[in-house]
């Protein structure tokens, strides 16, 4: 009871509330949109063919100013950790950074509030391959998948690929998965976002994409 006492309850609270609203759009964003659209549009008194450019919009604005909110507790604090907000707040600055365009600026702060068990290593994890994919370059855990456009050789028509980021001595990843806390494979973890796993390099995907 005693490291209880010594949460900041204030911003825990608010901690909270902006890891509500990170996910608020991007939840609704998650359903069947083709199923649910029609009374979701009407919810929002939009058109249906509308209604993922709306709630994106939405949701970019929500991220802006949790940035924006974010780095001035950084500031002020450090990484808000599980020593001084407690769980889940403690998570609630990295979503908001990984949602955001200062990964690079501040991933230092994780990688240190991770190493001090403050916050789960996985995470830390997750933002250095969110980084490392924005530079172009390989992954090191196998997180983050993206998609591009391709065309289809029988029909000549463009479609949408998803793949698995291409990963940095990929023989080993999971192992390095499981060191990080990761309970999925790379492999289960591609299933979960949906997406065929292919162990692919980055001359590959750079040809893939027409570079």
């Amino acid at each position: 009871m005693h490291a209880q006492s010594k949460l900041n309850i204030t911003l825990k609270r608010e901690l909270d509330s902006m890891l509500v609203l990170d996910q608020k759009y991007r939840n609704i964003l998650s359903l069947d949109l083709e199923e649910k659209g029609d009374s979701l549009a009407s919810v929002y008194s939009i058109k249906k063919e509308d209604l993922t450019d709306y709630l994106w919009k939405q949701q970019l604005l929500i991220d802006s100013l949790n940035t924006i909110r974010v780095i001035e507790i950084i500031k002020t604090h450090g990484y808000p950790g599980i020593s001084l907000v407690g769980e889940p707040a403690n998570e609630a600055v990295f979503y908001i950074i990984q949602h955001s365009k200062v990964i690079d600026t501040y991933l230092p702060f994780i990688k240190e509030a991770a190493e001090k068990k403050e916050l789960r290593f996985s995470l830390y994890a997750m933002m250095l391959d969110r980084s490392l994919m924005f530079q172009g370059k390989e992954q090191l855990y196998g997180t983050q998948g993206t998609s591009f456009y391709v065309k289809n050789p029988q029909t000549g028509a463009s479609e949408r690929k998803w793949i698995i980021w291409p990963i940095k001595d990929v023989a080993t990843v999971n192992k390095r998965r499981k060191d990080a806390g990761f309970e999925q494979t790379v492999e289960d973890n591609a299933k979960r976002l949906g997406i065929e796993y292919q162990a692919l390099t980055l001359e590959e995907v750079n040809r893939m994409r027409g570079f």
